[in-house]
């Protein structure tokens, strides 16, 4: 038992310091795993590395290096454009385009930091020109990002399919993206009326006069040096605290409006990836790679510098956090934990724990990392067959990504840091006051949900 708290420890240690410092927390897991196997666990370097996922980061890096290609080549300023085109000035529609571009970005394989860092400056763009309430703007492109990220071609989906496959646990990666998708969906409309949408409604861009034609100009988004506008560059990172925004480099609206054959033979490669994931079961990361090696033979230009846009903080925390808690399982650690949490009397109230535990947690850190600590926490409880597998992992996904809202978190803190600067504390405050309601009523409505009806 001693050893089983130490590994805990030694988890929670690592959570806590990558959450109030900037130490990252994919180096601080992977120094616990170190530490915990060698000392504890009597592992030798061989065996801790034993436990590195390299499918995970085939795929982190596969289509993280896809969407720099799809950034650099226009493909996502065209979709931007062509969407927003398309509801022809009506301004009630262009948060919900925000929101479906988000989740269009991440349900290909774009990083949810990544897609939330592209879309948001955007999005804030448009509330400067049209009086759009910031807060329902930020909310709409964050459940964006959350409602895509489950699908089978995406991190959030690929770490919960994986974790699940590994188990021999019997999951539903199309049930798991729809549900997602669906309550996330849900969530928007609530937030839409609450936020000033109702407002919105019946206007039109030709009826507002633009409080400002430059989206750079002072207090407008962006216009601050690292605060993440239009034109800036850099890295988003998945660390549960601030971030700043990333883009492609400026794309003229006379380019981003022209279908080349660059664009084309993208676009056909993010959805030749996402029917090789959802019907014929192929792996990710792999069709990632071949499009981007076919993109770059055809375009040589559009990969410069895609390699260093890569996600690769989000490479780190991942592979990190999962080497560690594949030393905690070989510990037999997780099965301690999971049989503590089955020996709750009502089955029930044990997964609404999880749940609850997730939501909390991931409110103030990284949700990739918490999926990949608690998904196998929850396994030894599964297994005793009270509740619906498919059921709790819908509720665990949804409960530990919808939160990403607060301002903590990385979303959160992106859609803060791109809001105007005159109404930024006030998003700020607002975001939180959301994101910590998220975490207590969204695990209760997931549970009641997915897990109550299946109860074995």
């Amino acid at each position: 038992m001693a050893d089983h708290l130490i590994a805990i420890g030694a988890l929670v240690l690592v959570f806590t310091l990558s959450t109030f410092t900037s130490v990252h927390m994919g180096a601080l897991a992977l120094v616990a795993a170190f530490a915990v196997g060698s000392a504890v666990a009597d592992e030798s370097a061989d065996d801790v590395f034993g436990g590195f996922p390299g499918d995970l980061f085939v795929v982190l890096v596969g289509v993280t290096f896809l969407f720099a290609i799809a950034k650099n080549n226009g493909t996502i300023a065209w979709l931007v454009h062509a969407a927003t085109r398309a509801v022809g000035g009506r301004i009630a529609l262009i948060p919900w385009v925000m929101f479906l571009i988000t989740a269009v970005l991440t349900a290909v394989g774009a990083v949810v930091p990544a897609a939330v860092g592209v879309i948001a400056p955007i999005g804030m763009s448009f509330c400067v020109r049209y009086r759009i309430d910031p807060l329902l703007m930020g909310l709409l492109v964050i459940n964006g990002a959350s409602a895509g990220g489950f699908s089978p071609a995406s991190v959030f989906g690929s770490i919960t399919n994986g974790v699940v496959e590994r188990n021999d646990l019997s999951g539903d990666p199309g049930l798991l993206f729809a549900a997602s998708f669906l309550f996330n969906a849900a969530l928007s409309v609530i937030a839409y009326f609450l936020f000033g949408g109702r407002h919105l409604l019946g206007r039109r861009a030709d009826d507002v006069v633009p409080t400002t034609d430059n989206p750079g100009a002072p207090g407008a988004p962006g216009s601050e040096p690292g605060i993440g506008g239009t034109h800036a560059t850099g890295s988003a990172q998945d660390t549960g605290g601030p971030a700043t925004a990333t883009l492609a480099p400026a794309v003229t609206e006379t380019t981003a409006l022209r279908l080349d054959r660059a664009r084309v033979l993208t676009l056909l490669g993010l959805l030749g990836m996402v029917a090789g994931a959802l019907f014929l079961d192929y792996n990710v990361g792999l069709m990632a790679l071949t499009v981007v090696v076919a993109l770059t033979l055809v375009d040589p230009d559009s990969a410069k510098g895609a390699v260093d846009r890569c996600a690769w903080s989000t490479v780190l925390l991942v592979c990190g956090v999962v080497t560690f808690v594949g030393v905690m399982e070989r510990m037999g650690t997780i099965d301690w934990l999971g049989d503590s949490v089955a020996k709750i009397d009502s089955p029930l109230l044990g997964a609404l724990s999880i749940c609850l535990i997730g939501a909390v947690v991931s409110a103030f850190a990284s949700t990739t990392g918490i999926l990949g600590a608690l998904i196998p926490l929850a396994v030894p409880f599964l297994m005793a067959g009270d509740v619906s597998t498919v059921g709790l992992i819908i509720a665990l996904a949804v409960s530990s990504s919808v939160v990403d809202s607060s301002p903590l978190s990385t979303s959160g803190a992106l859609v803060t840091a791109n809001a105007p600067e005159d109404v930024r504390p006030q998003v700020f405050g607002a975001l939180m006051k959301w994101g910590l309601s998220m975490a207590l009523l969204v695990p209760l409505a997931t549970w009641a949900l997915f897990v109550v009806p299946g109860q074995g």
